[in-house]
């Protein structure tokens, strides 16, 4: 793909929320919602990592464009470990879930341009759900799965639940990736709603890391906050 993506992406994306003006205009109006889902440190005594977890949409019911960024940050080694920046046109098509397409810009483990296809929403059991799959330049294929659940032990203390798995359809010699699951995250953070929109929690970790070099397994500690408006 060309470097110039991006701004063709947001070009079909825009065109893709106007398509349907007479809809529109029944709406209630254009609304956005910002949400730093994780902003934490994480740590087992010798890995330092600062991680970030961020999303942004701006749309209606129907429509929306989102824009999404994740990825880590080695403290201890002055390097990132994987971070990426995707921009997504999202369509409504059931009560909880939406269809969502368009690029993401890997930054690392490797500079790549790759195509977006993924659904987000609330499972049964009110257990949220987003997925995604990227298809690169070079027709590797990846995907990422997370979920998430929320148990109110209080109205304002939150026991929260999450899992975290990334894959890769093939073996990818050039990012040391492994077919199958390249890594897994399970955790639990609990957190205290000072506000609705400001949170600071503490929990646990566990990581599994496959590769073609190494398998690495860790439990960690975490602290951060989650904010969103």
């Amino acid at each position: 793909m060309p470097a110039t993506i991006m701004n063709k992406v947001a070009r079909l994306l825009l065109l893709a929320v106007l398509a349907n003006p007479a809809q529109a205009q029944d709406d209630d109006g254009i609304f956005s919602h910002f949400k730093a889902e994780r902003l934490e440190y994480e740590t087992n005594g010798g890995l330092q990592l600062f991680k970030w977890d961020v999303q942004h949409w701006i749309g209606n019911d129907e429509h929306k464009l989102w824009l999404k960024t994740e990825g880590d940050y080695a403290g201890d080694q002055g390097i990132f470990g994987r971070a990426d920046l995707q921009l997504l046109y999202s369509r409504n098509i059931d009560s909880f879930w939406d269809f969502q397409f368009g690029a993401r810009r890997a930054f690392e483990p490797e500079r790549t341009y790759d195509a977006v296809i993924g659904f987000q929403g609330l499972a049964p059991y009110f257990i949220e759900v987003d997925s995604a799959l990227f298809i690169s330049e070079n027709g590797n294929v990846l995907g990422r799965l997370t979920l998430g659940y929320e148990i109110l032990l209080t109205q304002r203390l939150i026991l929260a639940p999450r899992i975290e798995l990334n894959l890769s359809a093939r073996d990818m010699q050039n990012r040391a990736v492994k077919a199958g699951i390249t890594e897994f995250e399970a955790g639990l953070r609990l957190r205290y709603e000072i506000e609705r929109e400001f949170a600071p929690y503490i929990g646990v970790d566990y990581v599994e890391e496959q590769s073609l070099l190494e398998h690495q397994h860790s439990l960690r500690g975490v602290m951060g906050i989650r904010v969103w408006y």
